[in-house]
């Protein structure tokens, strides 16, 4: 475990970690666990935006059952992105969140998160060019920064205690900290755990220097 500021990191297993925490110990668990779809990896490719990845083997299945068990456990409320591929795991929502990608291509045109929450079905909009250009794509299925951001203004309230249980790229770190919320967040591969853990670094340090 390290702890920076707010954000406190953990390169472990996450059903590991999670034995330990409380009953509804986080307010919202935003999270990202694998499709078991083989995005685990990607070839460099000019035409679609894509960046080099190694296969790495962790997206051949999704979480089992007890990590749901133990997810609904830990937090009170929860936002599970590519849950349209877990709806065994999962209750009926009526409000359901997509990243609409806005320009059409050869994958998916916008990916779909499952919530808790007894609300409307909602949107955000953003072009992976605007989400990928001048970027450091170190994870494979990376997300935006500011849809994270999307996320905690409108799912999240002030002093709310958050979760991620695979945090990859870690842009919830970085939206985390733009926003002052407290962050708990897992990721098992030391790799990805190394270069996300920098890129929060180097944006602390930036904050840093600009004020």
């Amino acid at each position: 475990m390290e702890k920076f500021g707010n954000i406190t990191l953990y390169n472990d297993d996450c059903m590991n970690v999670m034995k330990t925490f409380k009953d509804k110990q986080f307010d919202l668990a935003i999270v990202d666990p694998p499709y078991g779809i083989g995005m685990d990896g990607q070839k460099e490719s000019i035409s679609t935006n894509r960046f080099h990845h190694d296969f790495k083997g962790w997206d051949t299945a999704i979480p089992d059952k007890e990590y749901f068990i133990e997810l609904f456990r830990v937090s009170e409320n929860q936002i599970i992105w590519g849950g349209n591929y877990m709806v065994e795991n999962l209750k009926n929502s009526r409000c359901w969140l997509i990243w609409d990608k806005i320009q059409e291509f050869s994958g998916a045109d916008f990916e779909m998160a499952w919530t808790s929450f007894n609300k409307s079905a909602k949107a955000f909009r953003m072009s992976r060019v605007e989400a990928y250009t001048n970027q450091d794509k170190i994870h494979p299925t990376q997300k935006p920064v500011k849809l994270y951001e999307w996320l905690l203004k409108n799912y999240a309230k002030e002093g709310d205690k958050i979760l991620d249980t695979h945090f990859g790229s870690l842009s919830i770190g970085i939206a985390c900290e733009k926003l002052g919320f407290e962050l708990t967040a897992i990721e098992l591969d030391k790799d990805y755990y190394r270069m996300a853990k920098q890129r929060l670094l180097d944006f602390k340090k930036q904050l840093t220097i600009e004020f």
